[in-house]
């Protein structure tokens, strides 16, 4: 058995790890989203073949939310979801921000009607335009 075939867990690649703490369902899928510019350390993109290290800090992008974690251990076998979340703790400030614009995203959704428009209220809606001389030209006023 060689060097590295033993189970040094000083550092490993970032792709195995983002699979191992469950932030992607799939190696190649982490592989993806790390080419996609999803990962940061320091400010700026890994590689696929980043080592990292216990007490790095990165950047997550997954959808809508951004995560900033601190590696807490390494592991190259991925376990249940208790198991993966004692691998990294995210910081307070990421928290915070995660919450705020989920928050903002939900005010958002209450802005929207409950239902599309049907006929009669379509009619309304043009009632309404005609009488204060609403128009689609109204555009070339504002320039």
């Amino acid at each position: 058995m060689n060097s590295s075939d033993s189970l040094n867990h000083d550092s490993m690649r970032v792709d195995k790890w983002l699979w191992a703490a469950r932030f992607f369902k799939t190696r190649s899928i982490a592989k993806t989203a790390i080419e996609g510019g999803k990962v940061h350390h320091e400010g700026e993109r890994v590689k696929v073949s980043k080592e990292i290290r216990i007490g790095m800090e990165l950047t997550i992008q997954q959808g809508f939310d951004k995560k900033t974690v601190v590696i807490k251990a390494l592991s190259a076998k991925r376990g249940g979801a208790p198991q993966a979340q004692l691998l990294y703790e995210e910081t307070p400030t990421s928290i915070a921000r995660r919450e705020l614009i989920s928050s903002q995203r939900k005010l958002n959704n209450l802005a929207r009607p409950d239902h599309r428009p049907n006929k009669k209220d379509r009619r309304q809606i043009n009632k309404f335009k005609q009488e204060n001389n609403f128009s689609d030209d109204w555009l070339d006023y504002t320039n």
